[in-house]
């Protein structure tokens, strides 16, 4: 499987670990920076550009998926989340990990290096990669209002709202 990867100075040595385990175990890994470590740097840079190729191969039918790492999680994801076609979680455990492909089809796991060990993080990376989208009818429809409110900007109805 191609996964798409990205940090910032807080989630580089994590990144550096993780392209390297992906790669021992088959994955096609596209690391998208940062190439050295600079404090200074910021996140949209890195993780947007992960974001957006893994956006433009599953346009094109491909299958892949994505790892962006700061120091909490939480910028990574709302960098990831920004970029259409994408939806991107925070694991904090491998419960979340697995929920976040099961029930959500999340192509993007965020992780929070500061949080974490290294083999806790690598272990929700492993299980987000190896658990698929449930497919459950209650899944599709919710993801199918997000994907109705992305597009035209109007909410979902309320339990017993007429919209016609």
């Amino acid at each position: 499987m191609r996964i798409h990867i990205g940090s910032d100075h807080a989630g580089f040595e994590l990144k550096q670990h993780l392209v390297q385990h992906l790669r021992d175990s088959g994955h096609d890994v596209v690391d998208h920076g940062p190439a050295t470590y600079d404090p200074e740097d910021d996140y949209p840079v890195y993780c947007l550009r992960a974001a957006v190729a893994l956006a433009a191969e599953r346009a094109d039918g491909r299958d892949g998926l994505g790892v962006v790492i700061g120091g909490s999680g939480n910028g990574e994801q709302l960098a990831a989340n920004a970029v259409p076609g994408v939806r991107a979680a925070v694991a904090w455990s491998q419960q979340t990990a697995e929920l976040a492909r099961a029930h959500n089809d999340a192509a993007v796991i965020a992780l929070g290096a500061r949080m974490y060990s290294v083999e806790e993080a690598t272990g929700f990376v492993d299980v987000f990669l190896r658990t698929p989208f449930s497919g459950d009818a209650r899944h599709r429809r919710r993801l199918e209002m997000l994907s109705a409110y992305e597009s035209d900007g109007v909410l979902p109805p309320l339990p017993g709202e007429d919209r016609a």
